[in-house]
């Protein structure tokens, strides 16, 4: 295979010699030089005087008295024209980025010549002098009447009205702003393209030959200045093309603008050297079910296709997603010696990009300025950053103490534990603030990579490198802001940082012309290859999708001769077809899921190949090497250790021993292993800091609350009285004061003085709690009067069981939600925020597991085994569910019966409490018992919303 640049080279040589001094090399990118000075340097072998060499936007920048103006300057100075001009009164904000499509179209009016004044006159104007427009050929003259037949100037709304009163103005702005612009010594692209060529003369310029090589689709400046140059004999033009789509295919759209340009610039190097395609060529189509299984096939290409005579620089992988550098680039095996990656790495992908985003969402969205305090949400991101917790060693405990307290909106002063914290949450105001904020943090992470022991290590010389590249972009805003020129609000500079951090780019050193190259599709550009591979060959890949927004219709843009999308797909059509046309063999790989904007479409160009393309081609697809994962149900079984450490943990006789609680037999109960990993391993589900209000935690602040009302209600006695539930009901102050207390206490986690921040939901949640405690005191009410025994009461009893090692003595109890006397009667009340009343069949199903096992009652009658045998009055359990209790007929007592039979009510455990009793024996005896083992529970339903189900995998 001949490429394309050693032909170029081989070509030059011959008609110019080896002094080349007074020559220059003018390529689309400047990667193409670095190859070509290499094939030129093969042609002798004496020393050779070398061309100097340029891209296209570099020569033009070096005719130019003017410089190329930073994009967020360019924007602030066409804003200022635009308000002078349009005397409007929309913001820097809002005009920002729809000003950047502004001069999108100033810098395309500009490239290709357009004459403004017609462009952008009146279109009243523009419909009348229609037929003065003699510049127009037939094509454009029928694009602009296909505008005014769609566009009618006489038929008006709201938006075509705001579309015009702007188009009357776009003359005038594009004026003023151009010679703004020209005052300041800066300007657009498109601008200093424009004033270049029209004050230039080929007199004036400094070399004897510019030979332009491999350039496709030109602009009207372009295509004006090659002219210009071959009219006065100093230009020479190497175009790069293949005769299957100039000549062979009639109309192809990759030809188009290679076949204008060969008739306007004839090429130096014969037709003989470009009827490469037709060769034999081994072409593969491969579909993947995901972009990174794409990459993960990296190993067994380089492994089938590169061959011991073949060079690794002659073999390339191709993005056309770059977002896959990444994954391919660990996916590239050792064989492979030398890597080349053309492409730079994405500064969003390093930790200085995450941090500053965090930072930027602490001091935005994270920071109440109403309240002065911090959102936990932003504060957490950057106590766990990477970063923080190498320069602050109090980061990762004072993030704990947030997660235990629940502190999901702390101050300032709470987060200031060093200072480098002091620092870093420190609310600043305003956007110049924000910038000397976030250049202080950037300066002192710098810190971290001055060692130099540290210095050789790859990631660190990036990591540094993207440091510097941070620091150099806040600060070009921070001089932006400070000189005046950038007037936004916070969120409109937190876009900005975003959207120019997202597009830079960190260059990778290295030499270029040696080792497999791994590029974007636009590197590829004059570079030829043996063995190719393209990933991510999707449509809306390549051809790119998106990008070509304008303010100028469609139709008018035609008309005037400027860009439009059949431009820019003809141009991606010319980069893949001559990216393949000498290579030999081709992998072309796509995604078929549908993810996001991934249609899981193959390009067009693909199906075109497949249809018009001499050559066979093999389609395969790209299967994972997996085998259905099977899971294995788990079982363990009980240990002398384990044994031991049950004993250990509940045996009463121990100094540390626990108390069996009804919610632990519960466990048991739904799930044996579950018991095993919460109350014999000890797992526990990691604390989260949260503020919505779980069930469970919307459960715990109505206890409380209720607690704090009969506390004071008892304050005096333990008589409750019809007359002091009443006086209470009416005073909704106090009751929402009970609440807030709640909150304060379980929720908040903060001072009893200090006032409670509802969000809106936590708001509702307690107003809700309130209209339960109404409910609670409305149906005490009704069985007013009684003494309350016990509020939040722990209770327990020891039961002696039998096991395999002998007697032991277990201490089973918890906290009953409340207990109260009427007449000889003790109630154990338990409070429900959730759920539906149960009736269970009989005691036994209390103790068989089931998915509808009445988990509540059992709790109750354990409670109310418990108070049989430590008090005389005959004892009441009664599941009190607040929220289904404002119906008359409700009652609390809880009933047993058989599905329509008649039920018994509960009103004297007494008579239940022996047959209870047994089954809790043998419950207890199973569970110190060696032969049973904890397995999983067979009702897979209960494991929904298990902490553990990641580690049983159900």
């Amino acid at each position: 295979m001949q490429s394309f640049l050693s032909l170029v080279a081989h070509d030059l040589y011959n008609k110019i010699g080896s002094d080349l001094s007074r020559t220059v090399l003018v390529f689309p990118n400047k990667r193409a030089n670095l190859f070509f000075n290499e094939y030129l340097a093969g042609e002798s072998d004496q020393p050779i005087w070398s061309p100097a060499a340029m891209s296209i936007s570099d020569l033009f920048q070096k005719l130019s008295v003017q410089k190329k103006g930073d994009p967020i300057r360019l924007v602030c100075e066409l804003y200022k024209v635009f308000i002078e001009e349009t005397q409007s009164q929309e913001t820097l904000d809002d005009f920002y980025f729809w000003g950047e499509l502004l001069i999108s179209d100033f810098d395309d009016v500009d490239k290709n010549l357009v004459d403004a004044d017609k462009l952008f006159s009146n279109l009243q104007d523009l419909k009348k002098l229609m037929d003065d427009y003699s510049f127009l050929d037939e094509e454009q003259e029928e694009a602009i009447q296909q505008f005014f037949r769609n566009f009618s100037i006489e038929k008006r709304t709201v938006l075509k009205e705001k579309f015009i009163s702007l188009w009357d103005k776009l003359e005038a702005i594009y004026r003023r702003y151009r010679e703004n612009l020209s005052a300041l010594g800066i300007a657009y692209e498109g601008m200093l393209y424009r004033n270049v060529i029209e004050k230039l003369e080929a007199g004036q310029l400094p070399y004897d030959k510019y030979v332009f090589v491999g350039f496709n689709v030109l602009n009207k400046v372009e295509t004006r200045f090659f002219q210009l140059l071959k009219d006065a004999d100093k230009a020479m033009f190497y175009w790069d093309y293949d005769l299957f789509y100039t000549q062979q295919i009639e109309k192809h759209e990759a030809g188009e603008f290679v076949n204008r340009n060969l008739k306007l610039f004839p090429n130096e190097l014969p037709e003989s050297y470009f009827d490469s395609f037709r060769k034999p060529k081994k072409i593969r189509y491969i579909s993947a079910s995901t972009e990174n299984a794409q990459a993960r096939f990296l190993p067994e290409w380089i492994r089938t296709t590169l061959s011991s005579d073949c060079e690794e620089k002659e073999n390339a992988v191709v993005l056309c997603n770059e977002a896959l550098l990444l994954p391919v680039l660990h996916s590239i095996p050792e064989e492979v010696k030398n890597v080349n990656i053309t492409m730079g790495f994405p500064l969003a992908q390093t930790p200085i990009y995450s941090f500053v985003n965090a930072a930027i969402e602490l001091q935005t969205n994270g920071y109440r300025s109403d309240t002065g305090r911090f959102i936990y949400k932003a504060v957490s991101v950057l106590l766990k950053h990477p970063y923080t917790r190498q320069l602050s060693d109090k980061a990762e405990s004072l993030e704990r103490e947030l997660t235990k307290a629940n502190r999901f909106y702390p101050l300032p002063s709470e987060l200031k534990a060093d200072d480098f914290l002091a620092k870093l949450f420190t609310p600043c105001n305003g956007i110049k603030a924000l910038c000397d904020y976030l250049a202080e943090l950037i300066k002192d992470i710098s810190v971290l990579y001055r060692t130099e022991s540290e210095y050789d290590d790859v990631f660190n010389q990036l990591y540094r490198e993207s440091i510097f590249k941070s620091y150099t972009l806040i600060n070009r805003m921070y001089s932006l802001i400070e000189a005046g020129e950038l007037n936004v609000r916070v969120d409109t500079l937190k876009r900005l940082i975003n959207k120019v951090m997202t597009s830079s780019n960190i260059p990778f050193h290295g030499e270029p012309a040696i080792g497999m190259q791994v590029m974007g599709v636009l590197e590829t550009r004059n570079l030829d290859f043996r063995n190719l591979i393209l990933l991510s060959l999707n449509e809306g890949q390549l051809p790119k999708a998106g990008g070509d927004s304008s303010f100028i219709p469609y139709n008018l843009r035609k008309a005037f001769g400027m860009t439009t999308i059949e431009y820019k797909n003809a141009v991606y059509a010319y980069y893949f077809y001559r990216l393949i046309q000498r290579a030999e063999n081709i992998t072309l790989m796509y995604n078929t899921s549908s993810d996001g904007l991934n249609r899981g479409e193959e390009s067009r160009f693909m199906l075109q190949l497949l249809v018009e393309g001499p050559h066979e081609i093999t389609s395969e697809y790209l299967e994972a090497g997996q085998s259905p994962q099977s899971t294995t149900d788990i079982q363990i079984e009980k240990t002398p250790e384990i044994l031991d450490r049950l004993r250990l943990a509940y045996d009463s006789t121990s100094p540390k021993a626990r108390v069996l609680s009804p919610s632990a037999l519960n466990t048991y109960l739904d799930c044996r292993l579950k018991f095993y990993y919460r109350y014999v391993a000890g797992l526990k589900a990691p604390e989260e800091v949260s503020a919505e209000i779980d069930s469970a935690l919307f459960g715990t602040i109505f206890h409380l609350a209720a607690q704090l009302v009969y506390t004071e209600l008892t304050a005096n006695g333990k008589t409750i009285r019809k007359e002091d539930l009443e006086r209470l009901l009416r005073n909704d102050f106090k009751l929402q004061d009970y609440v807030d207390q709640a909150f304060k206490q379980e929720f908040f986690k903060v001072e009893l003085n200090e006032k409670p921040e509802y969000n809106g939901v936590q708001l509702i949640n307690s107003k809700v709690i309130v209209s339960y405690l109404k409910q609670l005191l409305r149906n005490d009410l009704q069985y007013a009067p009684f003494e309350m025994a016990g509020m939040e009461h722990p209770v327990n009893d020891r039961f002696e069981i039998q096991t395999a090692n002998g007697p032991l003595t277990l201490l089973l109890g918890g906290t009953i939600d409340r207990m109260d006397i009427k007449e000889d009667t003790l109630r154990i009340v338990d409070y429900k925020t959730g759920g539906s009343p149960k009736t269970p069949n009989n005691i036994e199903q209390l103790f068989t597991p089931d998915e509808g096992r009445p988990n509540y009652i059992f709790q109750t009658f354990l409670y109310a085994t418990i108070m049989c045998r430590q008090q005389r009055l005959k004892v009441a359990p009664a599941l009190l569910y607040i929220h289904r209790a404002s119906s008359e007929d409700y009652s609390p007592v809880v009933e047993l019966g058989e599905p329509r039979q008649p039920k018994i009510p509960v009103n004297n455990f007494a008579f239940f409490e022996d047959d209870f009793r047994e089954r809790l024996q043998n419950l207890l005896e199973e569970i110190f018992n060696p032969e049973e083992g904890f397995y999983q529970t067979e009702h897979t339903k209960q494991c929904a919303y298990c902490d553990f189900k990641a580690i049983c995998r159900r």
